[in-house]
């Protein structure tokens, strides 16, 4: 992989990263917050990647330049050169194996074969083309959004919340999966008490069938996405399919379950009634460590 194919594949590398920045497709990898900084990250490989080409360009320019000039040079003096040369030879021309020189090279070249050519390049490895793949996986493939394996694999992530702001008056109250479960769990309900909440994530069932509600939380990229459960009481729906989108409204209950997988606490919520919902634009919740 020579230069002008390092400088292309950092361009393509920079100009994915810049369309994925500009689209919605950067929320299947990282939380919204880090947009400014996966942008600049794409103009910066950007601009490398055509200061590099274009430095390679004039390097490659100059020295067809040069080799031009020493073309002419040679072909202009050529006679006079070969003239010399002889006369050279003839003053320093030994019979064979007379003298400590006599095992010497008789042309430079021979002595140091490296130099012969000071141009001459050793090929890169192949393989380095492999660098590729991962770019043509991200501008082809757009992985979907952790789900349902992922949250019945892996244990509650719920978190105590720093404080328990006030909520609105609305009827039934929006709230996320996060808030919910923590003003459940860590203040008992107390915010809640009387109030119709109205929560939105998809259906994982646990291994004895039981529904949980949940929302994959960030830190900072999907790598360290973990899920926050809420099971489900009440009037839910007959049959649920894992990974549908559901928006449930429903009242805060004191049932609480520990998650088989760490033992984490999991709150229910009594559902009175639930319906599909679209696969929101931004799939993970990033409410848990604001």
């Amino acid at each position: 992989m020579n230069r002008q194919s390092q400088a292309a594949v950092l361009f393509l590398l920079g100009a994915a990263l810049l369309h994925a920045g500009t689209t919605d497709l950067y929320l299947r990898y990282v939380k919204a917050g880090l947009r400014p900084l996966l942008l600049a990250s794409g103009a910066i490989l950007v601009v490398t990647a055509l200061a590099t080409a274009w430095y390679e360009h004039r390097r490659t320019r100059t020295r067809s330049q040069a080799r031009t000039r020493t073309g002419i040079v040679a072909t202009e003096t050529g006679t006079e050169t070969e003239t010399e040369t002889g006369t050279e030879a003839a003053t320093t021309l030994r019979p064979e194996g007379c003298g400590a020189d006599a095992d010497a090279p008789t042309h430079p070249e021979e002595a140091h074969p490296d130099h012969a050519h000071p141009d001459h390049a050793h090929p890169e490895p192949r393989v380095s083309w492999l660098l590729v793949l991962p770019l043509l996986a991200l501008i082809l493939v757009a992985p979907p959004a952790l789900g349902s394996y992922s949250a019945t694999r892996t244990g509650t992530a719920l978190q105590e919340p720093l404080a328990y702001p006030a909520l609105p008056a609305a009827d039934p109250l929006p709230l996320s999966v996060v808030d919910y479960a923590g003003r459940a769990v860590y203040d008992h309900g107390r915010t809640l008490a009387g109030r119709q909440v109205r929560l939105t994530g998809f259906v994982a069932l646990d291994h004895d069938g039981t529904p949980y509600l949940v929302r994959m939380a960030l830190n900072c990229c999907a790598a360290d996405a973990q899920p926050v459960k809420v099971g489900l009481t009440g009037d839910i729906p007959p049959v649920l399919q894992p990974d549908t989108w559901l928006t449930v409204t429903g009242a805060y209950t004191p049932r609480t379950v520990h998650d088989p997988v760490n033992d984490g606490p999991i709150p229910f919520l009594r559902v009175t009634t639930a319906e599909p919902a679209p696969t929101p634009r931004d799939p993970y919740d990033e409410s848990w460590n604001n």
